[in-house]
């Protein structure tokens, strides 16, 4: 294994710790920068020590050193699945690092977006549109070896028809149901997903999001008792899912 691989495996789950952070902090409108860690039940700084990225959770049995409150499953998932991410990119990217790198941050993004959809039905622009002017960057970092950036106009063509197809159906939804749909920030993340994996790959981000959402509506509704076409979804979750599936293994039958 190449020391950079070693490094992204190690970094990984520290980069997972921060996005935890995201998650809970984001959609609240705290800082996630500026400020030391404290226990959300007794304020109480938490020591350098205790911030080890799973070991330290591991080793605290799920609490907190001062006050022995439960810490919850949250931040120990999301460092485990920023790890996972990492290895998955990879195993699908191991003969570029770079590649690997850029797959592993994506993915990271996310997951941060999925979470934060499925706690909150919101996907926060602050980390959704920058996805688009970096897409279309890797794309034409991505095609210079080959004679000019041909692919740029395709991923372009992609950021735009991946909006406006979804505020199209939204819109659509709101005239026929007198309701909301499909919000504003699917469409910004489908975007995201066009910038990235270019008009092609539009369907498959679609494929892959509705497939497991549609499974996870029934789920969910038989366990509520009650299955109802009323019963909202957080597409955005199962939509960040298609676009990183997208653009790991390409669009779905190429």
């Amino acid at each position: 294994m190449s020391a950079q691989n070693l490094l992204l495996i190690l970094f990984a789950p520290f980069v997972g710790s921060f996005l935890g952070l995201l998650v809970v902090r984001l959609p609240a409108g705290r800082g996630v920068v500026h400020g030391r860690s404290r226990c959300e039940s007794c304020s109480g700084r938490i020591a350098a020590r205790d911030m080890i990225p799973l070991v330290s959770w591991l080793l605290l049995k799920g609490r907190c050193r001062n006050c022995g409150a439960r810490i919850g499953w949250l931040a120990p998932a999301v460092e485990a699945a920023a790890l996972g991410i990492a290895l998955w990119a990879l195993m699908v990217l191991p003969s570029e690092e770079w590649l690997s790198w850029i797959g592993a941050a994506l993915g990271w993004v996310l997951l941060t977006l999925a979470l934060i959809d499925a706690r909150h039905f919101l996907l926060p622009d602050l980390l959704t549109l920058p996805l688009i002017p970096a897409g279309l960057l890797v794309t034409w970092w991505g095609d210079q070896g080959a004679a000019g950036p041909m692919l740029l106009p395709h991923h372009l063509a992609g950021a735009v028809l991946g909006f406006a197809g979804l505020a199209g159906l939204g819109w659509l939804y709101r005239r026929l149901r007198g309701r909301e749909g499909l919000g504003m920030g699917d469409a910004k993340l489908m975007a995201a997903a066009g910038a990235w994996v270019g008009w092609a790959g539009l369907g498959s981000v679609l494929l892959w999001a509705a497939l497991p959402a549609l499974v996870a509506a029934v789920i969910w509704g038989r366990l509520r008792g009650r299955l109802s076409a009323d019963m909202p979804v957080p597409f955005g979750t199962f939509l960040a899912l298609g676009f990183w599936l997208t653009w790991l293994y390409g669009p779905i039958g190429v």
